[in-house]
């Protein structure tokens, strides 16, 4: 009935901005789950599994080119497909 669905395997090291060399459009075509100790992140912009940090944005702020200012948050972090 339902066939199975090719994805591509999930990178250690992944980026949602375009100009960033860590990102990989054909991951962006499925949806996208990342864990964060534990709790499902939904606001997360950058992640690497192998050192354990995601990069979130940090409010509101963004720098003079209009992009959002990103913490960095460390412990572990898991990435899945939904």
């Amino acid at each position: 009935m339902t066939e199975p669905i090719d994805r591509p395997p999930l990178p250690d090291h992944l980026s949602t901005d375009a100009r960033s060399p860590h990102h990989v459009a054909a991951v962006f075509e499925h949806a996208i789950g990342i864990r964060f100790n534990g709790k499902e992140r939904l606001d997360v912009e950058e992640y690497c599994i192998s050192e354990g940090w995601i990069k979130v944005p940090a409010g509101k702020a963004v720098d003079r080119k209009g992009y959002p200012l990103l913490l960095k948050l460390k412990g572990t972090v898991e990435a899945y497909y939904r």
